[in-house]
């Protein structure tokens, strides 16, 4: 079945990092910034927490937007709520400081533009537990203009986590075409491989490889971005 988009993963696939490091460095600028409006630094990162835990376990019911403010707002106080201008401020200003922990690789810019002028339409299909400009951000670290992607999953939009399939369904169903139309790009077996199981093509990016089963990745398409670059231009 011909290809119509090309579905990119970011951390560890087009953004090279740390997830450990960025984790720590996010929520130290994070409880930096909100100390001065009286948020215990231990609550503040409990409240995260739990609300991107939620997330990770969300039925569709409710957006992982909403979701995680419900558990963030149960764990930091209903002061939260007033606050949000706050943590929007910090996602547009502070949160830019954290691009030190994250590489860079320019062939993550080139593939996007090879898939261009081969005719594919990119999807940002990042874990969505961050707000739409957060991602908007990290694409710009990569080198990416966030414009360049036809969709881009965020909290605001997604009902789903990875590795659950219905977090692939509900990209395809939104794009309007059936998985097998669709090939998902990333570097997390247990996360991005699934894509599979709907009927996706899949490859996987091993220059930031996790693999935390060990499982054999010989069954997969697989290899660093001249690998997946050949790939790409022998599609269909």
């Amino acid at each position: 079945m011909h290809t119509k988009y090309i579905l990119f993963d970011m951390d560890g696939t087009l953004l090279p990092m740390d997830a450990g490091v960025f984790a720590r460095t996010y929520f130290k600028v994070l409880t930096k910034k909100m100390l001065p409006y009286g948020y215990d630094p231990d609550t503040l990162i409990a409240g995260i927490n739990a609300g991107i835990t939620a997330t990770q376990t969300n039925d569709g019911a409710q957006t992982n937007e909403e979701l995680f403010w419900m558990h963030f707002v149960e764990t930091a106080g209903e002061r939260a709520l007033e606050d949000r201008p706050i943590f929007e401020e910090f996602y547009a200003l502070d949160f830019q400081r954290i691009s030190s922990t994250c590489g860079y690789t320019p062939e993550a810019k080139a593939t996007i533009a090879l898939c261009k002028e081969l005719g594919y339409p990119v999807v940002i299909a990042t874990e969505p537990i961050f707000p739409l400009c957060a991602m908007e951000s990290r694409l710009r670290w990569a080198g990416v203009d966030p414009s360049s992607a036809e969709f881009i999953t965020s909290y605001e939009t997604s009902h789903y986590c990875k590795p659950d399939l219905r977090y692939y369904r509900e990209i395809t169903d939104r794009l309007g075409v059936r998985p097998e139309e669709c090939v998902m790009v990333g570097n997390d077996v247990g996360e991005d491989m699934p894509a599979e199981e709907l009927g996706m093509k899949v490859f996987l990016l091993t220059d930031c490889l996790i693999n935390k089963k060990n499982a054999d990745i010989s069954r997969w398409e697989h290899g660093g971005y001249g690998s997946l670059q050949s790939w790409l231009r022998a599609l269909d």
